[in-house]
């Protein structure tokens, strides 16, 4: 290993850190479909690290057979940006819809009251909400809601990764295009359970009783609005 692969590797690490953290769409939506779904640590978790290595990897891969088939830069980098594109929509729209059926839960689930006159004139009330569905239905939408996210990741590029990364590490050798490639990808994805994990334990100690049926619908406007951030911020 020469140093200037050894340089590439150190900048695969940094690239990899803050292309992560500055990315809300890294997160945010493992974060608030965890808290909408009710989903346990480790399952939170697990669905991260599936979707970060689904993430690296449709670019890695992509990087390789561009490499091996001798596919130019320019190529490679519409292809990127295309599947950008596409995931940042399906983001959006994957969110929206998803707050839509989000309020519809939450009006469903509203506490109301039913008012009942006895025989001898007494007015009793009595308050309920409303089921929401069976268990195998609820069931059902996280499996669905999970493949979701996934195949949103998949789709999703790793921008940095190709161009500025396994490009330049290729013209050094085969074994330099591998070792900067994984860094990239442990970095990235260690980054994304790190802030998942940190940004979780801190929404879970905030008051959220108030808003709890309403969790649905703020899930999904907050991961539209990390959709729109790439859009229109670039992030």
């Amino acid at each position: 290993m020469n140093e200037s692969i050894w340089i590439l590797t150190g900048t695969a690490a940094s690239i990899g850190f803050i292309h992560t953290i500055i990315g809300p769409d890294h997160y945010l939506p493992f974060i608030m479909m965890s808290q909408a779904q009710k989903w346990s640590r480790a399952k939170t978790m697990m669905v991260t690290l599936l979707c970060g290595i689904g993430h690296v990897l449709s670019s890695v891969v992509l990087g390789f057979i561009g490499i091996a088939a001798g596919v130019a830069l320019q190529r490679l980098e519409l292809i990127e940006s295309v599947r950008g594109e596409w995931a940042a929509w399906i983001l959006i729209v994957f969110g929206l819809l998803y707050a839509l059926w989000g309020v519809k839960v939450a009006m469903k689930g509203r506490t109301h009251a039913h008012q009942h006159v006895h025989g001898d004139g007494e007015v009793h009330e009595h308050a309920h909400t409303h089921i929401l569905g069976s268990g195998h239905k609820k069931s059902h939408h996280r499996t669905m809601t999970t493949w979701a996210l996934f195949t949103i990741f998949v789709l999703g590029p790793c921008e940095p990764l190709i161009p500025l990364l396994m490009f330049p590490a290729a013209e050094q050798s085969t074994m330099g295009v591998i070792m900067v490639s994984s860094v990239f990808g442990i970095v990235t994805i260690v980054t994304m359970l790190g802030m998942v994990a940190l940004l979780s334990a801190g929404i879970n100690r905030l008051p959220m009783k108030a808003l709890e049926r309403w969790t649905h619908a703020i899930a999904g406007g907050i991961i539209a609005c990390s959709g729109l951030a790439i859009q229109v911020l670039g992030l």
